[in-house]
């Protein structure tokens, strides 16, 4: 059987990549894209206009293409969330159901809807937090992604819907623009340090997160999505990570590249709270023996990387 897939919520910044990923493995016309917003760049292949809340509009989507495969990657991030929790909630959660309630009437093969590190709270394990543990979470996005666990899970159970997922830790990209979480500072110091030679931080010299570069991100979900069923023991969302740094461990780094970069931090910015109840590094033992993950990228190859592509496109515009 011919895929068929679409991805909502293509304009993001996992979207984006992942739409690249998945038109060179099965096709420019097999992958359809969709968002609320025409994307910035026009790019090759099928593109749907799709608000997620709209369940008709994605009934006639479905019914269009039938899809094999959905991604829905359409949310409010965490930080964004905290400006307009209840409009936060409303997308992420609805959003979900009306995907996972059409999956099931269309028969979907299979269904990727990622979560995030911000299902864990103030109470969880900082160190090494296990894919099991207590999950607080404190911000819109938090509860919704862990309600959306939980709705996963038991579609999986009640409809035997194929659903998989990640809880992505923060995503490093130099190809798009950072879409308003509270790890993005790891994307914005990379930008400031070749345009200015400096960075305010908004998130203190200690705090420590777990990162991933996104293209680990994007082979971790194909080889998620392809691994087979019998194999995942998870339903809810796999925890994943790749590498977990502060941001003056980051700047060390970028001043092996950058001998003259300077950091400084901004004091009482409001994301500093949400950075402070979430993990500082991450257990995914579950997704390196359940579908063999593992991660090719560390903060050295990281920097190296992101400096060495955005210059090369700062050169070029």
């Amino acid at each position: 059987m011919e895929e068929s897939i679409i991805i909502i919520g293509s304009n993001g910044q996992i979207g984006t990549e992942l739409a690249l990923a998945l038109r060179s493995k099965y096709g420019v016309e097999r992958v359809v894209t969709s968002d609320i917003r025409e994307p910035s760049i026009v790019a090759q292949g099928p593109f749907e206009l799709i608000n997620v809340l709209d369940k008709e509009l994605l009934r006639s989507i479905f019914e269009q293409y039938h899809p094999t495969q959905v991604y829905l990657l359409a949310a409010v991030l965490s930080a964004v969330g905290e400006q307009n929790p209840k409009m936060a909630w409303d997308l992420n959660m609805t959003g979900l159901l009306n995907v996972l309630d059409l999956a099931v009437e269309f028969n979907v093969s299979k269904v990727f809807w990622p979560s995030s590190i911000a299902v864990f709270g103030p109470h969880s394990p900082k160190e090494n937090t296990p894919q099991y543990c207590i999950m607080d979470p404190n911000t819109v996005y938090g509860l919704s992604k862990q309600a959306g666990e939980r709705w996963c899970e038991y579609y999986f159970n009640k409809y035997n819907l194929d659903i998989r997922s990640i809880r992505y830790p923060g995503l490093i990209s130099w190809k798009t623009a950072p879409g308003g979480g509270t790890t993005d500072y790891a994307i914005h110091i990379f930008h400031d340090a070749l345009s200015k030679g400096s960075y305010d931080c908004f998130l203190s010299a200690e705090t420590k997160l777990p990162m991933l570069y996104m293209e680990d991100a994007i082979r971790g979900t194909l080889e998620l999505m392809e691994a087979p069923a019998t194999n995942l023991r998870i339903r809810s969302s796999y925890n994943l990570t790749g590498i977990s740094f502060t941001p003056e461990q980051l700047s060390s780094e970028i001043k092996k590249h950058l001998p003259s970069f300077s950091l400084s931090y901004l004091p009482n910015d409001p994301r500093q709270a949400i950075a402070d109840s979430w993990p500082s590094s991450i257990n995914d033992d579950y997704a390196q023996q359940d579908w063999g993950w593992n991660p090719h990228f560390n903060l050295a190859n990281l920097t190296e990387e992101m400096l060495s592509n955005l210059k090369q496109n700062l050169e070029t515009t």
